[in-house]
């Protein structure tokens, strides 16, 4: 049975995404899986999957790349903390990337982020997230 009722992964690397929907699949960790290829269409599909608090397709879980055209991952915080709370609510946001952060951190600071990971997103990993994350 699935852990979580839905997970959006933001990534511009169609390749990545590919990966990571494979593991997510397998690891059964949710049957609603939604893909964004930056943090504009990332934040289009949080207003439409989040209209009301408790939607099945509203991700518990989201996997944000840092380096993306159009909208980074930076910018997708910036704009994510200005939802609404109940919009917000209950979701994790997890910074998944593989590009050094440090240069990064200072902009990162205040930002609604639950944790960060370096690519590959491994089965390893996935589960410590969820395990700490959402404990069964």
């Amino acid at each position: 049975m699935p852990r979580l009722s839905s997970v959006l992964l933001v990534d511009d690397d169609a390749t990545t995404n590919f990966l990571n929907k494979l593991l997510i699949q397998r690891a059964s960790v949710t049957e609603h899986l939604l893909i964004a290829e930056d943090g504009a269409q990332a934040l289009r599909t949080l207003a439409d999957a989040c209209l009301l608090p408790g939607e099945e397709q509203c991700p518990k879980l989201i996997l944000l790349d840092l380096n993306m055209p159009v909208m980074n991952g930076i910018e997708f915080l910036r704009a994510y903390q200005h939802l609404p709370t109940a919009q917000r609510q209950g979701i994790v946001v997890m910074l998944l990337t593989s590009a050094s952060v440090e240069r990064d951190l200072g902009q990162l600071r205040g930002l609604p982020l639950d944790g960060m990971l370096e690519k590959p997103l491994t089965a390893a990993k996935l589960q410590q997230l969820l395990d700490k994350h959402f404990p069964a």
